[in-house]
């Protein structure tokens, strides 16, 4: 161990991550900022764009990217053999839900064996996908061990470090959040806390590789279950003709206690639709049944519903029904100002729409094309250009562009004015049809 902290200290340690998405391509440009970096991906398309010095990834700039080639510290490549010469591998590929929304460890795996067939001795492997307690020991470690023929522990050796990614958040980048670190032993924790603290100014090491697999639970399933517990809060301050936007701005003034959430039409990303179910699972192996984390994802499934029902009410409010209506979704991305689609609550909202029998059409600032079930929508060009002849415009996310428009004088070219409100944008006004969730005064 003494080679490898001799080259962390001397920088001439090479790092290589497999996944060059939403996690891997910014960690790996921390990274090459002290020390070179392979970054490689099974998607030749990403590698030649990479390579090309442009991203593919907002949170990346072309400048950075191409500053990285230019000093020679960042390679994009599809050839495992690129990985050879690496100290360190760090994973960072996707575990989405499969049927039942049971975990799909297919990307990992895949990523497993991939690396075995080139695995060498001494070098070091770090899974950061999004996983349950035990996966690292009872996935990765075997795979890498039949594939290779090597011993984890002695020839080479493994740790756990979940990402901590927020797309599109300029106040917290890679760099500036905590790293969680647990190794196989704590040998490794310590190796892989000086190779995270070349990027990461603050390192947090646990005691073991299922406590770092856990952590990531943790943080996700918190914001999962308060989520749900404001939407079922919203349905029900409806009814009340209570502002939910208003009480939970009044609540967060208190200095201990609370912490605000907000309801929405449901909830999207790569982490807190996903990972509750992860520990669901691994749970109901244990003989545990994990209650709270079910219900509080039924609830925020439901979200996607309630805002359709909003539609049909304020469409009735003009004498229309969905069936041939006019539909403008505004707000595809999961989030504001940013262009993942990853289980936007638009996907499943605009596949409903449809089998209602809406005509719908698009409309997003920044992700321009999303795929559902119901075919490909790409966005239009304007809002202008969503909103003439709809008969009502669901608003799904609050980018900050759509934040500054008059709704009012917006609506002026639809049909009817319809406006359904998921994330508090606008204000009711005698001009329109206002429905917005968790909003009073709903116009009924």
């Amino acid at each position: 161990m003494s080679e490898i902290i001799d080259k962390i200290v001397n920088h001439k340690i090479v790092i290589g991550i497999v996944g060059q998405g939403y996690v891997g391509l910014p960690l790996a440009m921390a990274f090459a900022k002290k020390v070179n970096v392979i970054g490689f991906d099974v998607s030749e398309k990403t590698i030649q764009l990479l390579n090309s010095g442009k991203s593919h990834i907002l949170d990346v700039s072309d400048i950075v990217l191409h500053e990285a080639i230019e000093a020679d510290r960042y390679f994009a490549s599809s050839k495992p053999e690129s990985l050879k010469s690496c100290d360190v591998i760090i994973i960072c590929v996707p575990t989405p839900l499969g049927k039942e929304k049971k975990p799909d460890m297919s990307f990992i795996r895949s990523a497993a064996e991939t690396i075995s067939k080139i695995l060498q001795k001494g070098q070091y492997v770090v899974l950061e996908s999004t996983t349950y307690p035990g996966t690292t020991e009872e996935v990765l470690i075997p795979i890498l061990e039949e594939g290779s023929g090597l011993k984890a522990g002695s020839d080479f050796f493994a740790a756990f470090s979940p990402e901590r990614i927020d797309p599109g958040n300029k106040q917290f980048t890679v760099e500036q959040v905590p790293k969680v670190i647990g190794g196989m032993n704590s040998e490794v924790t310590d190796v892989i806390c000086k190779v995270y603290s070349l990027a990461i100014p603050k390192i947090v090491p646990v005691s073991n590789t299922q406590t770092a697999e856990a952590v990531k639970m943790v943080e996700n399933i918190f914001r999962h279950v308060n989520i749900a517990l404001i939407n079922e809060l919203a349905q029900i301050f409806e009814k009340m003709d209570v502002d939910t936007w208003e009480v939970v701005n009044a609540a967060a003034t208190k200095p201990y206690g609370f912490m605000p959430f907000y309801p929405g039409p449901g909830v999207g990303g790569h982490c807190i639709p996903l990972d509750p179910y992860y520990l669901s699972y691994r749970a109901k192996q244990y003989g545990s049944n994990s209650r709270f984390i079910e219900i509080a994802g039924e609830i925020n499934d439901d979200m996607k519903v309630h805002t359709i029902n909003l539609a049909v009410k304020g469409l009735k409010k003009v004498h229309k029904n969905i069936y041939h209506a006019n539909v403008a979704v505004i707000g595809l991305s999961y989030k504001k100002d940013i262009d993942d689609v990853r289980e936007s609550p638009a996907r499943e909202i605009i596949e409903e729409l449809v089998n209602l029998g809406a005509n719908v059409s698009v409309y997003d600032p920044f992700a321009l094309t999303i795929k559902t079930d119901a075919g490909n929508f790409a966005s239009a060009a304007s809002l202008a250009d969503v909103l003439s002849g709809a008969d009502c415009a669901i608003f799904l996310v609050d980018h900050s562009a759509l934040r500054d428009i008059d709704i009012v004088r917006e609506s002026s070219v639809m049909s009817s004015p319809v406006i359904i409100d998921a994330k508090n944008m606008f204000s009711s006004s005698e001009k329109i049809v206002y429905l917005g969730i968790g909003k009073a005064h709903q116009n009924f």
